[in-house]
């Protein structure tokens, strides 16, 4: 499974190239897809895969729709605002039709939910590190006999018990956290946290030449060189899982 990949083509493409990615029957996507510097040509790449492809929503997937039918402002993500205004209506109308939350089986793992932040919300964070109460609350309301929830929005990997599940996060495949490299996962029989390593060099080149966006340069040598390290991320969003007011 891949989950924010925020418009980066060269990445996506080193993912779809491994052997069990290129093999598996399903590839799901838990949101965050198209916000980034190659939105269409990401979307065009996974559309012509077709059925093997299951989608949901990610927050900056209906951020980038809410921005072009004038429901966002999106204000102060010059990205995102760029992203929006270059997607073609069939684009928008993918995203827009988009699940937030998709439940199927997989062999070995029982029924999954896929989700983009948690079951419940878009933009909510959980981290390899919450709470039991944290854990709890965003658990609200599920089935008692689901036995594992995949989850990504905060682009750092983790699998780990919580509330007697199985919770994986694969990273991200475009913008990771903490090491370079498209962060993905693969699961059945069991789960395994996977990272792609590819040419970032080539990549940053190839998006820079490519996107259209003015500030793509800066923006892949930040985001593919992962300079932005794991305890700066977690640091920023702890304090948005709200441990700060527990007691």
């Amino acid at each position: 499974m891949l989950s924010d990949i925020h418009g980066v083509l060269p990445a996506l493409e080193a993912v779809l190239a491994e052997p069990e990615v290129r093999d598996a029957d399903r590839i799901v996507l838990t949101g965050d897809i198209a916000a980034g510097p190659q939105p269409g040509r990401v979307l065009d790449l996974l559309t012509s895969l077709g059925d093997r492809v299951a989608w949901v929503s990610g927050n900056a997937d209906r951020e980038l729709v809410g921005f072009r039918r004038g429901r966002s402002g999106l204000a102060g993500d010059a990205i995102g605002a760029w992203a929006a205004r270059s997607l073609r209506p069939d684009q928008l109308d993918l995203l827009a039709g988009l699940p937030a939350t998709l439940r199927m089986p997989v062999t070995g793992l029982g029924d999954v939910l896929f989700c983009h932040a948690t079951p419940r919300d878009d933009e909510e964070v959980v981290l390899v590190d919450s709470r039991p109460q944290r854990w709890r609350e965003v658990f609200t309301g599920l089935d008692g006999d689901l036995p594992t929830v995949v989850c990504g929005h905060t682009h750092m990997p983790f699998a780990r018990l919580a509330e007697g599940r199985m919770v994986v996060n694969p990273g991200s495949v475009g913008m990771p956290y903490g090491r370079p490299g498209a962060h993905w996962a693969l699961l059945g029989p069991g789960v395994q946290l996977r990272v792609t390593d590819y040419d970032i060099d080539a990549a940053i080149a190839y998006v820079t030449e490519d996107s259209g966006f003015p500030g793509a340069a800066a923006w892949a040598d930040y985001h593919l060189r992962a300079r932005a390290t794991d305890a700066e991320a977690l640091a920023v969003f702890a304090g948005r899982d709200g441990r700060d007011s527990a007691s």
